[in-house]
């Protein structure tokens, strides 16, 4: 059995209720849900949740809320895959055997259907432990530099001053949309960025982590801009 499982603790301090806040004209967690269900590859899509409200509005736009997620696992310093495993686990306790989980973030607007299919089928393609989504950085990071006492910068990878941009390492990172991954990697809290997970690309245009308000802002922005083209 496959499940989507969407983590979404009421506690978020930077942006206040982010994960049932309004986006697009709906909380923005029926986004990652919709999609979801939307992918048809899926036995379950169901809500981690710490908060009586958000498993109500899951429940309203299709997704499943079987349990109240309990407070030790809704803190700032749990992760992911601690969440992810005890939903695996819980299922499993239920007589329900799960072979994949898909981690969908509750913010994640641009997320589509398609790519969470992809996203099994690369998953499938080997003996892989992961396949999530990620996307190529908009700069390059081996030009980066930090500023230093005094007002000056230091670049980070001064070696590399001198290589043509077209010949620098390719870096990617998290798209922040979802992570599938085998049941077992999950309850063995394997780590996600390593040599047994394969990333599936993301065109970075339509890419946004969001945990603060510029982050929110910028997100609408790209709405306006691409939300209907999609």
């Amino acid at each position: 059995m496959n499940i989507a499982i969407i983590p979404a603790r009421g506690g978020s301090k930077r942006i206040p209720r982010k994960n049932i806040k309004y986006f697009g004209g709906k909380p923005i967690i029926a986004w990652s849900i919709e999609a979801a269900i939307s992918a048809g590859v899926f036995d379950m899509v169901m809500v981690s949740t710490d908060d009586e409200e958000i498993a109500k509005i899951a429940r309203l736009y299709g997704a499943e809320a079987p349990f109240i997620r309990p407070a030790e696992l809704s803190s700032d310093y749990v992760g992911i895959t601690e969440v992810v495993a005890h939903a695996v686990n819980w299922y499993h306790k239920q007589g329900i055997e799960v072979q994949a989980a898909c981690c969908i973030y509750a913010t994640a607007p641009f997320i589509q259907s398609s790519d969470l299919i992809e996203g099994l089928n690369k998953l499938n393609s080997g003996n892989w432990a992961y396949s999530f989504a990620a996307t190529e950085f908009a700069s390059p990071i081996f030009r980066s530099f930090s500023e230093i006492e005094g007002g000056g910068v230091e670049m980070l990878f001064p070696d590399l001053f001198n290589t043509r941009s077209q010949d620098l390492p390719i870096a990617l990172h998290d798209a922040a949309q979802f992570c599938w991954g085998r049941a077992k990697a999950w309850l063995d809290n394997e780590r996600v960025f390593g040599a047994s997970s394969t990333p599936l690309r993301i065109p970075n245009w339509r890419v946004v982590d969001i945990d603060t308000a510029d982050d929110w802002k910028r997100a609408e922005y790209m709405f306006r801009s691409i939300g209907a083209t999609i």
